[in-house]
């Protein structure tokens, strides 16, 4: 079972909540918004919230809220404006779609409803707009994958990126990280500049893939480029969009597990949810890049608490870590 708390970073929040809330006190109202209500990932997020509102002991509640499918952003942009009519006391999103997201919070600023971003962030223009990001450093996700890949096939090879969206700030940081270290050179800004070559890779034609958060359709995606392009050298997800339906994703992954065992396909992709690990643990991958949800979840509800009863700012960003994960060290990989 994964350890799920961080140590003294969370310690020093449940500290920071006090004894119990009076009987007659005001129960603050901290929003979590996902991209989505149907993503295990979110989950982990969720039950993190759900923990630090029981640590309070009545002093906030967490009301964790979000589109109940995936999308472009619209559906997420409206519970965040139905959130700020309603005036809670405080909101952590991880937007859908940064630009339309920026603009929906600028109603937030102005109603003085305190804001972080997690997860995902906003665009470099709008961070005024939030307190602080909580969250993986999203670059260093992607820069992680392509290390993976790089022990894999050292002579590089022809790629495809599957991305979650195109308006996903988060996504994008981490395919420019993949294009950056495989390219062996910087790219001015994310989603980085298209391998053609650099660093002996390139990415295959209609790549990449963007699945907008509907898993079927990613697993769809997967199961076309991989027919498509039966000698592809790597395929690498950003997020963990294929295996979120395990069935789906083993049924095409055990078509192609004998170029995954020989090493001709690296198969690295982002997350290490337990259903990912067992997938792993399976041979049909062959890396785990994975984030720290409940972390998250678990941290902006106490940030919120801090900023608004003592004017206490958390550091921008906040890292939660990030752990890499191969077949080999699968048992001890997640950190805790």
């Amino acid at each position: 079972m994964r350890k799920l708390l961080l140590g003294s970073a969370v310690v020093a929040l449940a500290a920071a909540f006090g004894p119990s809330a009076p009987a007659n006190a005001k129960e603050l109202v901290f929003a979590l918004v996902p991209k989505n209500m149907n993503n295990p990932f979110f989950d982990q997020a969720r039950d993190g919230c759900m923990k630090a509102e029981k640590e309070s002991g009545g002093k906030f509640k967490c009301e964790y809220i979000g589109p109940g499918e995936h999308g472009g952003g619209e559906e997420q942009v409206q519970v965040v404006l139905d959130l700020i009519a309603k005036k809670v006391d405080g909101i952590a999103v991880s937007p859908s779609n940064a630009a339309a997201m920026g603009k929906a919070l600028e109603a937030a600023k102005a109603a003085g409803i305190p804001v972080l971003t997690w997860d995902s962030d906003l665009l470099d223009k709008d961070k005024a707009l939030r307190i602080a990001y909580v969250g993986t450093k999203n670059y260093d996700i992607g820069v992680n994958l392509a290390k993976l890949a790089q022990q894999i096939k050292p002579q590089g090879g022809t790629i495809c990126i599957q991305s979650g969206g195109a308006a996903a700030a988060n996504h994008n940081e981490r395919m420019q990280g993949i294009r950056d270290e495989l390219s062996g050179a910087k790219s001015a800004a994310s989603p980085g500049d298209r391998l053609t070559g650099q660093g002996g890779w390139t990415e295959a034609e209609g790549c990449p893939l963007y699945t907008d958060d509907d898993f079927p359709r990613s697993v769809q995606q997967m199961e076309d480029i991989l027919g498509k392009y039966p000698k592809l050298d790597a395929f690498i997800p950003t997020g963990g969009f294929p295996q979120f339906i395990p069935q789906a994703y083993a049924k095409v992954a055990e078509k192609h597990k004998a170029r995954i065992d020989s090493g001709e396909l690296a198969l690295v992709v982002a997350d290490t949810l337990p259903v990912q690990m067992d997938l792993m643990k399976k041979g049909l991958s062959l890396g785990q890049v994975g984030q720290r949800p409940f972390e998250m979840g678990y941290e902006t509800m106490g940030f919120l608490y801090e900023i608004v009863t003592d004017k206490k700012n958390p550091a921008d960003p906040t890292y939660t870590g990030l752990d890499v994960c191969t077949p080999k060290t699968a048992d001890t990989c997640i950190g805790g």
